[in-house]
């Protein structure tokens, strides 16, 4: 059977490629396809323990059986992530983008006669990493599982906080210092919602969503060491890869 294989951030620049089609017996699991990889490459088998895996854009147990035709992707610790917004009523905007994020704008666009609160959180691109000079930084992303993390997020926030109003945009490509790499807006009828919102909103964005960052500095290049997401058990509760 042929499954489709994706590689990002430094598992690409390990294997030379970000995309590869794999011939696999029947009963393959995940564990099987990326010790293959891990024989002919041995600096990805190092990566193992902070490596997760995806099953056609969503997070997979090692242990699961792969079929024909499934997209798999291989995933280092995410960095915490183009096309149109998704917006309904104007209360949920869900962006990977490439150009400045317009924060006024999109904050403009979720507020509602309703709301009493609006939270807006920026992260911003610094000029230093761990003592070093940063010149400029690179993200990319898994794109298509990257918006929907996001927009099941963003459902989330409303569900959990009882907030109205709910902006999630990454940008990709290449940032320099000062620009804002992210951006997280919640409105609410209350401010404690509202806040309480954008704080879960950052946090698991920068657990679950599949977007990497590279750091240029004067002497070199890395990808910055991101957080490892949490995985489906096979009994399909939570765990966390340690």
């Amino acid at each position: 059977m042929l499954v489709r294989v994706l590689f990002f951030g430094q598992l690409k620049e390990i294997v030379g490629r970000s995309e590869d089609r794999v011939e696999l017996a029947e009963g393959a699991r995940l564990e099987d396809l990326f010790e293959n990889y891990g024989q002919r490459y041995p600096r990805l088998a190092s990566f193992r323990r902070s490596v997760v895996a995806s099953v056609n854009q969503s997070f997979a147990d090692w242990a699961s059986t792969l079929a024909a035709g499934d997209e798999v992707a291989f995933l280092p610790p995410v960095s915490g992530g183009a096309g149109a917004p998704k917006v309904a009523r104007s209360e949920t905007i869900i962006e990977l983008i490439r150009d400045p994020i317009r924060t006024a704008e999109i904050t403009a666009r979720l507020k509602a006669p309703e709301d009493g609160a609006v939270v807006v959180f920026e992260g911003i691109v610094r000029n230093e990493s761990g003592g070093r000079r940063t010149l400029y930084l690179e993200y990319e992303a898994y794109e298509v599982m990257a918006l929907r993390q996001m927009g099941a997020i963003a459902a989330a926030m409303r569900s959990q906080f009882g907030v109205d109003g709910v902006a999630m945009v990454h940008r990709l490509g290449r940032l320099e210092i000062g620009e804002t790499s992210v951006m997280i807006g919640v409105t609410s009828a209350h401010r404690r919602a509202a806040f309480e919102a954008c704080r879960h909103g950052i946090d698991t964005l920068k657990q679950t969503v599949p977007i990497w960052k590279k750091e240029y500095f004067e002497d070199g290049a890395v990808w910055a060491q991101g957080e490892i997401p949490p995985l489906p058990s096979i009994s399909g509760q939570t765990e966390s890869i340690k």
